[in-house]
């Protein structure tokens, strides 16, 4: 038995109640992953509506991550202590009362605190998933769950578009939100009939309120400074910002987003203190530090983070390209992006059979190699007269890689924690996707716009007049032209430079993903020192199994 099987006994449920739980499972991270990136798509929708200014709309796409990030410490703790289903339903049920009330906002207010609440339903359902499959899988149906649970999360957020440009288009913004209740209704029948209850066996008494706050702070401040950062200003402020009623105008000195770095700083040192002292007085903390001494989870976080940078600046930088310097619909960009995630899927549920023969570190190498490869031809192939099926077929390699990668990387992290401290390794885990995922966006979105300012500067002619406006826009002013039917050599140019400074954030995004197989390596070479015959193990379980 592995480390993580003696911590604590978990009753084997019946072989197909636990594969239905996974269903249930799964459809509940798939709900969440693609409300993160569903939005995006249908905000110039929802800006017109309901007359948003551009801070609301600020806070209405970037509100949820920031709150999904903030608490999923907390969660996951609490899934550990109260119980990880009784937390994924809790949380299905907040998620569901956060949609509706979403989908019938008729002001910026209620829109931004319906996905406040979202938010927090996303931080309950997330670790619990996670945490519950680890508890509950064992042999080779763990490498296929894990398997399962990864297909879904890298492949949910690449259907996001996809689904919110077809929902907004054929029907209204608000079905984007509407489509959570029924799903959610079900979810909670479903987790009460087959989902098993799983908790930590760890009674020590208290419960970590500082530790929470501490977190809270430190994690929200961090993540609404990457995302903001560009439009705030990272140094001088760009705009006036508003945060919990309080006005930071652009006549201060510096920008609110060191600020807010700093406080996360701060925050986030004073957390890990604290959370040393809870553990020196044997009382109950939101995380066991002893955990990053096992070196597949701190090495795995370390490649979680580097690939999320990498796969969310493709997301982030890849519907831009598509629909301003190709032209293609929202709907559209949506299909070509879908083929990402038909690799992921086909990938992730086929990635135990190659984890069987090489290890799933093995498989997460593999994988980054395969997603490092599809950006490197995206990269080089990338200009304004580019096929969409050429991008669709170069990211089927991309999701395919993808898939193997978040399919057993997640496995390879918790390989070694105990079950007791599921909760806590999967939020953490979670929470640094989160914050990568951010970044992501961030560095690849300013690299971007580096690229716009050094191509769009050197374009003269009648174009020359519109390059401010396509920066400014992030290309949106040459949708503009071509639907106002401008001349086709102002839009050419317009739309060849925009693909070179797409090549240039594809480039960021690949450096990151470099970083991520450094670190991949790593993780596999640790788990072959630590674990030589896991590999063997589960090639023999998955012979005996046949």
């Amino acid at each position: 038995m592995t480390k993580s099987e003696k911590a604590i006994a978990v009753p084997a449920a019946p072989r197909v109640s636990k594969w239905w739980s996974l269903v249930v499972l799964a459809l509940g991270l798939a709900m969440i992953v693609m409300d993160g990136t569903i939005v995006a798509v249908t905000l110039p929708t929802i800006i017109d509506d309901l007359g948003l200014n551009i801070t609301d709309a600020q806070w209405v796409n970037s509100l949820y991550s920031i709150v999904f990030a903030a608490l999923l410490l907390t969660t996951g703790n609490l899934g550990d202590r109260l119980g990880r289903r009784n937390i994924f339903i809790v949380g299905i049920a907040l998620f569901l009362a956060g949609s509706f009330w979403a989908a019938k906002s008729g002001s910026a207010e209620m829109l931004i605190s319906a996905r406040a609440l979202q938010g927090v339903g996303g931080a309950c359902i997330l670790p619990s998933t996670l945490s519950t499959v680890n508890a509950t899988f064992r042999g080779k149906d763990r490498a296929a769950a894990f398997g399962v649970w990864g297909a879904v999360m890298a492949g949910a957020a690449a259907i996001g578009p996809l689904l919110g440009g077809w929902l907004t288009s054929a029907f209204s913004w608000q079905w984007i939100f509407y489509v959570n209740v029924p799903i959610g209704v079900v979810l909670i029948v479903a987790a009460v009939a087959v989902v098993p209850e799983t908790r930590s066996s760890d009674n020590r008494p208290g419960f970590d309120m500082d530790g929470l706050l501490l977190s809270a702070i430190g994690f929200g401040a961090l993540v609404f400074a990457i995302i903001e950062g560009s439009s705030l200003g990272w140094w001088q402020p760009l705009q006036d910002s508003s945060l919990f009623g309080v006005t930071w105008s652009t006549d201060k000195p510096i920008s609110i987003v060191p600020v807010l770095l700093l406080v996360a700083a701060v925050a986030l040192t004073l957390f890990v203190f604290w959370e040393r002292h809870r553990a020196r007085v044997a009382r109950s903390a939101l995380l066991d530090l002893h955990i990053f001494f096992t070196p597949t989870f701190s090495w795995g976080n370390v490649a979680a983070m580097m690939i999320a940078v990498g796969e969310f600046g493709l997301i982030f930088a890849l519907p831009l390209f598509l629909i301003n310097a190709i032209g293609l619909g929202t709907l559209g960009a949506g299909f070509v992006l879908a083929t990402m995630a038909a690799g992921a899927f086909l990938s992730g549920t086929m990635a135990r059979h190659l984890a069987a023969m090489i290890g799933a570190a093995g498989t997460v190498v593999v994988g980054v190699a395969l997603e490092i490869i599809g950006v490197l031809v995206l990269a080089v192939v990338l200009s304004a007269d580019t096929s969409p099926v050429t991008i669709g077929a170069v990211l089927v390699i991309y999701g395919v890689g993808l898939g193997l990668a978040s399919a057993q990387l997640t496995s390879t992290v918790l390989a070694d924690i105990p079950v007791d401290l599921s909760g806590q390794g999967s939020a953490t885990q979670s929470t640094v996707r989160q914050v990568g995922s951010a970044l992501g966006s961030a560095v690849v979105g300013a690299v971007l716009s580096v690229g716009l300012a050094h191509y769009l500067g050197g374009i003269e002619g009648p174009a020359e007049k519109f390059a401010d406006a396509t920066r400014e826009s992030a290309g949106g002013a040459i949708t503009g032209l071509r639907e106002s039917h401008a001349p086709d050599e102002i839009v050419r140019q317009l739309s060849e430079a925009f693909a070179s400074a797409t090549q240039w954030s594809l480039f960021a995004a690949l450096s990151f993903l470099v970083f991520g197989l450094v670190a991949s390596l790593r993780v596999l070479e640790v788990s072959r020192r630590e674990r030589p015959s896991a590999a063997l193990e589960l090639s023999v379980d998955d012979r005996a199994a046949r």
